[in-house]
């Protein structure tokens, strides 16, 4: 295992390869930890530096006290990264993970080469929403809300079919309510437009076409911030097709690492 403190919280992370070698950084969503990237990452060429972390609040990293935000996961990531020496990465955000590759990119463009925004939005969902999902949380716990959950993830034939699936629900549940509802907050607070429309970097925007989280139009509108950014809809997923349909994620983000010259094929 390997583990990074900052200001007295600490996260879980791993690393694959050198930091010499070209960086993708991985930032999950909501109510998940850093599995939902396996499959994806035991795909990518063994010669890409491949760095994965649980937020604070979620898998195995800290739980901090008090209150925190948005700003907070992006000084995560961030202090991460320096830690370990990467730059000129491409960071590739689910979700919540794709507003923290946002604030980000606007917050230290040295750290940014590309961004692979997938299932996100520059802002998501209302106050309100954001708020009953607090408190459902914090007064009956993830299990209460975990099946309408679960349908905004993944597709009917994966929920019913797939042997996975229950590790997934599994995932959610055991995620920490107060992490859960920090981060329902942190995205409640968070408006990233008007920076994210004036960041120039190469980016590709993925989206599940059945996501009931993120909906398409959402992703696709939040990609068009950014000049010269392109989208792609994955077939048969939802809200994370990482998990749904892993091949079909792989195969979108090696291309766009090969387009924009990280990696050789």
């Amino acid at each position: 295992m390997q583990a990074f403190t900052r200001n007295g919280t600490t996260l879980h992370y791993s690393l694959r390869g050198n930091v010499s070698d070209p960086a993708l950084v991985f930032s999950n969503s909501l109510g998940t930890d850093f599995r939902i990237w396996d499959q994806v990452a035991d795909g990518l060429p063994p010669d890409l530096c491949i760095l994965r972390y649980d937020k604070r609040g979620h898998g195995l990293s800290d739980l901090p006290e008090g209150e925190w935000g948005m700003a907070d996961h992006v000084a995560d990531l961030s202090g991460l990264m320096d830690h370990l020496g990467l730059q000129a990465a491409v960071i590739c955000g689910l979700s919540v993970g794709g507003m923290i590759a946002q604030g980000l990119a606007a917050e230290r463009r040295d750290l940014v080469r590309a961004l692979i925004l997938c299932d996100t939005g520059a802002k998501i969902g209302t106050p309100e929403m954001w708020q009953e999902r607090i408190e459902t949380a914090l007064g009956a716990g993830l299990s209460a809300m975990a099946d309408g959950v679960m349908q905004r993830w993944f597709t009917e034939p994966f929920r019913t079919a797939d042997p996975t699936f229950p590790i997934w629900h599994n995932m959610l549940c055991r995620t920490t309510p107060g992490g859960y509802a920090g981060t329902c907050q942190a995205i409640a607070d968070t408006d990233l437009q008007e920076s994210t429309s004036r960041l120039r970097v190469p980016c590709l925007g993925i989206c599940g076409a059945q996501d009931g989280a993120t909906p398409p139009d959402l992703v696709r509108e939040t990609t068009a911030l950014i000049p010269g950014s392109r989208f792609e809809l994955i077939k048969d997923a939802g809200h994370i097709p990482c998990v749904e349909q892993p091949e079909r994620t792989t195969e979108l983000i090696a291309g766009f690492l090969s387009e924009i010259g990280h990696i050789t094929t």
